[in-house]
């Protein structure tokens, strides 16, 4: 080995010890300056032999490699230093070098479905399997719709029950989805099946129990033949799979225009199986919904002879069946946007 080749080897074993005990400014100073380690040996080449030249020149190269690289390495670790330390990105939801059991959880991404979405589209599947069809309410409809055809005549104070809104055009956003019961008797043909989800929308102060507005799902069923006991068997079995058990259910009669007779639907509540609780206020029996014969009037507006046809309509609040399934004791969660809660979900 040549003397420049030694003084080389000597250089690498110096230049071992300096990149961990130096900067890399302190090493690009010290190997490659103008006057630093390497430009010396370079310097040194006219001494070596014209045979030896080319194997020092690569030596040499060699070393000003490995030299770039120990400083390009030093800086590296100099970034990543500056980056966590003195650079902070307000805007960061934490710090690259925090731990991963120390980093606030993110929320996912995919998300998931509302209660109300989600608990629809499976009743919605339930009466499908049970052989309806299924027609969406409008969201703005007209006076005969909402009241006349469904034997609300002008003036008649039973349209006091529900709390409507009117815009300046005298149009209504529908406060039941009844308001679609006509169109229904028209379009379809007998035998009629059809269940009708929308949103309706109330003027009245709202509560835990109460909201503005709501989910309302109306069924229709209408052939030959139709009785109460029809009825009762269609809604029982509809929230029997609901509630996914066994219920037990009281008829007490009510008061709509539209039906005749008018009944109210009650179950044994869910939650302490009919012996009294805070859910049911101790009673142990839940309204679920009202129900009862469509009045022969209002198939008759519909072009339906109600001397041969009969039928019968339903309508409950889809919110007010997830509060009980679910237990949620404030129907105001299910609109206040509060992630928190709809993860529970």
């Amino acid at each position: 080995m040549s003397n420049q080749s030694n003084q080389i080897e000597d250089v690498r074993k110096e230049l071992e010890q300096d990149s961990q005990n130096l900067s890399a400014d302190e090493i690009k100073k010290k190997y490659l300056s103008k006057g630093g380690i390497l430009n010396s040996l370079l310097r040194g080449i006219k001494e070596v032999a014209l045979e030896e030249r080319s194997r020092f020149g690569n030596e040499a190269n060699e070393l000003k490699k490995q030299i770039e690289q120990i400083i390009d390495a030093a800086q590296s670790d100099k970034h990543i230093e500056i980056s966590t330390g003195e650079k902070i990105d307000v805007t960061a939801p934490f710090d690259i070098n925090t731990s991963t059991d120390k980093r606030p959880e993110l929320i996912s991404a995919r998300g998931s479905q509302h209660p109300l979405t989600k608990e629809l589209e499976y009743v919605l599947g339930v009466f499908e399997s049970m052989g309806f069809n299924i027609e969406e309410c409008r969201q703005i409809d007209n006076d005969y719709n909402m009241f006349e055809a469904l034997n609300f005549p002008i003036g008649h104070p039973a349209r006091d029950l529900w709390d409507t809104f009117w815009t300046d055009e005298n149009l209504i956003p529908p406060a039941h989805t009844s308001t679609m019961q006509n169109r229904v008797l028209r379009n379809y043909e007998i035998p009629i099946r059809v269940v009708v989800p929308g949103r309706c929308f109330r003027n009245e102060a709202t509560d835990a129990s109460h909201e503005h507005t709501l989910h309302q799902i109306e069924g229709v069923y209408v052939d030959e033949n139709i009785s109460v006991g029809d009825m009762i068997g269609t809604i029982k079995t509809y929230l029997e799979a609901f509630f996914q058990k066994e219920l037990k259910i009281k008829l007490q009669p009510a008061y709509f225009p539209f039906t005749e007779p008018d009944i109210e639907f009650l179950i044994n509540c869910p939650f302490c199986n009919g012996t009294g609780c805070s859910i049911c206020g101790g009673t142990g029996w839940i309204e679920a919904m009202g129900c009862g014969m469509i009045h022969p009037n209002v198939l008759e507006e519909a072009g339906i002879d109600s001397k041969k046809y009969t039928g019968f309509a339903w309508g409950f609040g889809l919110d007010r069946l997830v509060m009980i399934k679910h237990g949620i004791e404030d129907i105001r969660w299910l609109h206040s946007g509060d992630l928190d809660f709809i993860k529970k979900f």
